[in-house]
């Protein structure tokens, strides 16, 4: 499973580089989307920099349907069939695909981020909190973008379907990421532990369904 999944990250990863839609397009994109919000909260710094952390998760949130759907638009119908075919482990094709989206969506938080403190003019105060909320959070939009990805993957209006099927379950990533950033850049009063656990647990929930069910799923599309 694991050499399975490695094989398909870097099949992933290899045609991203050599297309770099996600540099070209995603990028901007979420770029593009940081600055219209800071232009319509006005030119006050404190109202931006006190909507900075729930701004920089509605963003990724975004960037996570348009990378989910690149990932899912790189595999034909004759490149599943393919994949179906290969005797690779469907559990690993996830877990492959998984970490493939999850590279991409780290570039992109890394952009953000930049983008964020030099927008918004916020001031970290816990730098440890502010990456592992990104890290179990990106985990989990990767894993269950990828599910529905693959639940999508087969119809011909997935580009449309899709949103509508991914944003509302990662609806506690965008709560539990905005609360955990607001504590990491001094805005919370309340503690990260529950967020953080939220965060965690989403995760291991939807890798572990993605391990289960992406082999049928695979199969249906």
């Amino acid at each position: 499973m694991w050499r399975d999944g490695v094989l398909v990250a870097g099949k992933d990863l290899r045609i991203e580089l050599r297309s770099r839609v996600v540099l070209n397009q995603v990028a901007p994109f979420s770029v593009v989307v940081l600055v219209l919000f800071a232009l319509a909260l006005g030119p006050s710094r404190a109202p931006i920099a006190q909507a900075a952390p729930g701004l920089f998760w509605v963003t990724l949130l975004f960037a996570t349907v348009l990378a989910v759907q690149r990932s899912v638009a790189v595999e034909s119908t004759e490149a599943r069939d393919g994949l179906r075919l290969s005797g690779l482990d469907p559990a690993g094709i996830f877990l492959g695909k998984t970490a493939a989206v999850a590279v991409e969506l780290a570039a992109l938080e890394v952009l953000l981020g930049a983008g964020v403190l030099l927008f918004y003019g916020v001031h970290v105060r816990s730098v440890a909190t502010l990456v592992a909320a990104a890290v179990f959070g990106t985990l989990g939009l990767a894993a269950s973008g990828t599910l529905y990805g693959a639940l999508a993957g087969g119809l011909r209006v997935r580009e449309t379907l899709l949103p509508f099927l991914l944003l509302p379950v990662v609806a506690p990533v965008l709560l539990a990421g905005t609360r955990a950033w607001q504590a990491a850049l001094g805005q919370g009063s309340t503690g990260t532990d529950p967020w953080m656990a939220l965060l965690v647990v989403f995760a291991a929930v939807y890798l572990a369904l993605g391990v289960v069910l992406f082999g049928p799923l695979q199969e249906a599309a």
